[in-house]
């Protein structure tokens, strides 16, 4: 059950949190994450916010983004704590986190994921939002917070970037009324703006270079695939996080319903691991379906896993499950 006056009464009534978000934040995570830190702290309450030390640096085009009492290891009272779930379909997108609770946590579960596990002890689900930070917006009245321009731009980075700049399908009335009460609250939006989508590092081009260089069509162009491999990232430069939005790029290509972008991981713990992100362009298509037989999860039109599968065993892969989904009956 989704119930926003449920998920109130808990921020409201408890006094100690830890926030996190999903593992590979992205900018909704980290808006949201930001501007519910700052929501607590103004509600008095004693709340920090995980984000695992290995995820470390974040992507560059957030770093200007400030979150308080940011910790990169769980507190010595961390299960005395009630645990924020941000933009998170499910805890095992945050391995570190769910590998620590226990029965006796409170949850409090706020998403806008469509296949979101509703594993919350309460939950604000809402797959209609544009994204989790037009959920928090909303929590903001009741809450008794008021929407001050540093929460309005940490709102402001969840906004623009899971709606594509407004551009994507999940952009509706809604996201517009909330983007003129941000900027009534005073946000730059051209300054945000060139934070998040402009001073590109050359590294960061270099890779995207490559990422087309690589890139593969199958079945007629219904799948545009490129692979990025750990080669591609020293030759370049370049660090993890900048492959960001190359999938974007094999998405706008003509007859593409489906892109992927295989990369490999770069951490030393990780080298034998490969993530896989989806993008669709197709309403017949969910690629959160896709992702799940992985592990992983996310929207119908942008999903991702991680996994040991090597390149040859996922293009057939994503080759077979695109085709199944094209040939079944529309839903009615």
């Amino acid at each position: 059950m989704t119930d926003a006056a449920a998920v109130v009464q808990e921020l409201v009534g408890a006094e100690r949190f830890i926030l996190c978000t999903h593992e590979h934040p992205d900018g909704d995570a980290l808006g949201s994450l930001a501007a519910m830190q700052l929501a607590l702290t103004a509600l008095g309450k004693d709340a920090v916010s995980y984000i695992a030390a290995d995820e470390f640096p974040l992507p560059y085009e957030y770093r200007f983004l400030t979150v308080d009492r940011l910790v990169t290891e769980p507190p010595a009272d961390f299960k005395q704590r009630t645990i924020v779930f941000l933009d998170c379909g499910n805890p095992l997108r945050n391995p570190s986190v769910n590998s620590m609770r226990d029965g006796a946590h409170t949850i409090v579960n706020i998403d806008h994921h469509h296949d979101n596990t509703y594993f919350g002890t309460v939950n604000r689900v809402d797959p209609t939002a544009s994204s989790t930070a037009e959920i928090v917006w909303t929590l903001l009245e009741p809450l008794g917070v008021p929407l001050t321009r540093e929460i309005a731009e940490a709102l402001y980075v969840g906004l623009v970037t899971d709606t594509g700049k407004f551009m994507y399908e999940n952009t509706g009335p809604a996201a517009h009324r909330m983007a003129a009460a941000l900027h009534e609250a005073g946000i730059d939006a051209q300054v945000i703006y060139r934070h998040l989508f402009e001073n590109v590092p050359q590294a960061k081009l270099d890779l995207l270079a490559r990422g087309l260089a690589n890139l593969q069509r199958y079945d007629g162009g219904t799948l545009s695939m490129t692979y990025v491999s750990r080669a591609d990232y020293e030759t370049s430069g370049a660090e993890e996080g900048y492959s960001e939005g190359v999938v974007d790029h094999l998405r706008a290509l003509d007859g593409t319903i489906v892109a992927a972008l295989v990369r490999d991981q770069l951490a030393p713990d990780r080298e034998n691991m490969r993530k896989v992100s989806l993008r669709a362009s197709d309403d017949r298509i969910d690629v959160s379906a896709i992702a799940r037989v992985h592990g992983g999860g996310g929207h119908r039109r942008a999903a991702g896993f991680s996994t040991e599968a090597q390149l040859p065993e996922l293009v057939e892969f994503l080759r077979r499950e695109v085709a199944a989904q094209l040939a079944a009956p529309a839903a009615v």
